[in-house]
């Protein structure tokens, strides 16, 4: 037992040992293109529940692709993917309903929820608003997402470049024809919040 506590003590020392914090700053060197890291990605969103709380759950398969200009940020694009069957709420048989009915998601015939970034403006140092078209149910709005670079560093497992990011944004269900349960209290404006990794291509 003392061998294997001594053992994970080094371990853990020589894993602090090569940590290097992130380095904010937009350097040459991280132009390039990313792709998505889906284990150190989440998308959750929040809906009000009668007014009482804000009902929360999330999907867990994402996928997507970053080009990054850290000179010229506005250049960038961004591209996401998300299987709406992937959707957890804690409740099994609650995420099938959703993802299946065509009251909700349907998503046996909308197979995707898709980003595609169309435009960004800078608005500090390391923060901007990504807007771009939000493809959902068959339908496509304009969702503007309020976005901060964390920084780029050495991921666990990965050999190259990592841009961590986190966003936040908002949008109406009922944009995307999606009504069920309003006259109930179930509320209209769906609050996203996104944090993501994308690893060097």
């Amino acid at each position: 037992m003392k061998t294997r506590s001594i053992m994970a003590i080094l371990a853990f020392a020589l894993l602090t040992s090569c940590y290097t914090p992130p380095a904010t700053e937009r350097a040459p060197e991280l132009a390039g293109n990313y792709v998505l890291d889906p284990t150190h990605t989440s998308v959750v969103w929040r809906i009000s529940h009668a007014g009482i709380s804000n009902y929360t759950a999330r999907f867990d398969a994402i996928s997507g692709t970053l080009f990054f200009d850290p000179l010229m940020p506005e250049n960038s694009r961004v591209n996401i993917l998300i299987d709406p069957t992937s959707v957890s709420t804690d409740d099994t048989e609650f995420d099938k309903t959703i993802a299946e009915d065509g009251k909700y998601f349907n998503a046996g015939k909308y197979k995707q929820i898709r980003f595609t970034s169309t435009n960004i403006k800078i608005t500090g140092e390391n923060t901007g608003l990504i807007t771009g078209d939000l493809a959902f149910r068959g339908q496509t709005k304009p969702l503007t997402l309020d976005v901060a670079f964390n920084g780029a560093g050495k991921s666990f497992g990965h050999k190259g470049k990592t841009l961590g990011f986190s966003a936040t944004g908002t949008f109406l269900r009922s944009d995307f024809g999606l009504t069920t349960l309003s006259g109930f209290g179930i509320g209209d404006k769906i609050t996203l919040q996104i944090e993501t990794e994308f690893n060097e291509n």
